[in-house]
């Protein structure tokens, strides 16, 4: 009995340190973080990587993509897990993930970019300026062995046209991508591609309705 007793206190106490190790070695890193933020993103903000402003985008289409992407985003605190269709990553986890990690691998790395997006990222900078970024930075798919990254870049790439004059087919088209640039790749995979942009329409125009968190395809 004895045995046992000493047993079950050195695997709690083992459990109980490597919890005060996880938690101070997050501490940090939200910590350095916050330290980064401000002219990290200050940088970015003037950089030519931001080639589109909000004003340029019209006619609804942030509601779109906001409604495919994040419908809570700005209401959340960066992290949202209980809207139906909204999946496990918001667009401030999307851009912790981009901004934060030289290379992210699923898994534990997953709480870091939470804590990141909801302590460091989403307390620190506005949603709009949030949301400049992302567009500007999210990753479409792959041309020629590299990565388009924005939608200014994309309606290039994909449409050989300035993002001005992209049709609202096109943009959702861009928007269809995001989920996963390769699979609905607009050029590699037009067939997938346009059976999503349908099952969009049909989301944005009040047809369906999410069933649950990762009912991301809108199929059920």
């Amino acid at each position: 009995m004895l045995k046992v007793k000493i047993t079950f206190l050195i695997s709690f106490s083992l459990l109980a340190g490597f919890i005060l190790i996880v938690v101070v070695w997050y501490t940090v890193e939200v910590i350095q973080a916050r330290l980064q933020t401000p002219a990290m993103i200050e940088n970015l903000i003037k950089s030519d990587k931001i080639q589109l402003h909000m004003k340029d985008f019209h006619n609804g289409s942030i509601d779109m993509l906001l409604a495919v992407e994040d419908p809570r985003f700005y209401e959340h605190n960066g992290m949202d897990l209980s809207t139906p269709g909204a999946g496990l990553t918001t667009l401030t986890q999307g851009m912790v993930k981009y901004l934060y990690f030289e290379r992210f691998k699923p898994g534990i790395a997953k709480l870091k970019q939470t804590l990141i997006a909801i302590f460091a990222l989403n307390a620190m900078v506005p949603k709009e300026t949030q949301l400049l970024i992302f567009v500007n930075t999210v990753y479409l798919g792959h041309y020629n062995g590299e990565a388009v990254r924005g939608f200014s870049q994309a309606a290039k790439i994909y449409f050989d046209k300035p993002f001005a004059d992209l049709t609202e087919e096109e943009y959702l088209s861009l928007v269809a991508m995001i989920i996963a640039p390769n699979s609905f790749n607009v050029k590699k995979q037009p067939q997938a591609n346009a059976v999503r942009v349908q099952r969009i329409k049909r989301l944005l125009g009040g047809e369906y309705t999410p069933k649950g968190l990762m009912d991301l395809y809108y199929d059920k």
